[in-house]
């Protein structure tokens, strides 16, 4: 499967996504997939970008989508990475690990201020640290 999309700095660059050692994976009820992304005189596509254009090829929608792995071949030009594509939301929460989904998530603001913050961890640690007076000073 190819798709060619017009994206860029003014329309100038394009970038071609391929797929290849498409595999359906039943037991995990996910399609898993290597992705190769051509993209010269461009720097690397997004990967909102990717789950947006694997959404249109695979007829699905973006949020089952978790592309992952994409590293950049030597003198640019082209990224090549690994794609799951889940039946659906239940079946991705279930199997992907969270560090994973974090990535798709927005992210939550800090409370607080940073020395407050500082403040709450020290105070943390002294409450847990217990062992200095079961030790007996030799």
């Amino acid at each position: 499967a190819v798709v060619s999309t017009q994206s860029g700095h003014y329309g100038r660059a394009m970038a071609t996504i391929r797929t290849r050692k498409f595999i359906t994976n039943r037991i995990l009820n996910r399609r898993q997939m290597v992705v190769d992304v051509i993209h010269p005189g461009k720097a690397n596509l997004s990967k909102e970008e990717l789950k947006e254009k694997l959404a249109t090829m695979y007829r699905t929608t973006s949020d089952v989508i978790m592309p992952f792995g994409f590293r950049t071949d030597f003198g640019g030009g082209r990224s090549t990475g690994f794609a799951l594509i889940y039946d659906d939301v239940d079946a991705m929460k279930k199997i992907e690990p969270a560090y994973r989904l974090a990535r798709f998530q927005p992210k939550k603001d800090k409370t607080g201020g940073r020395r407050q913050r500082k403040e709450l961890k020290n105070k943390k640690e002294k409450s847990t640290d217990c062992d200095s007076a079961l030790i007996p000073l030799l």
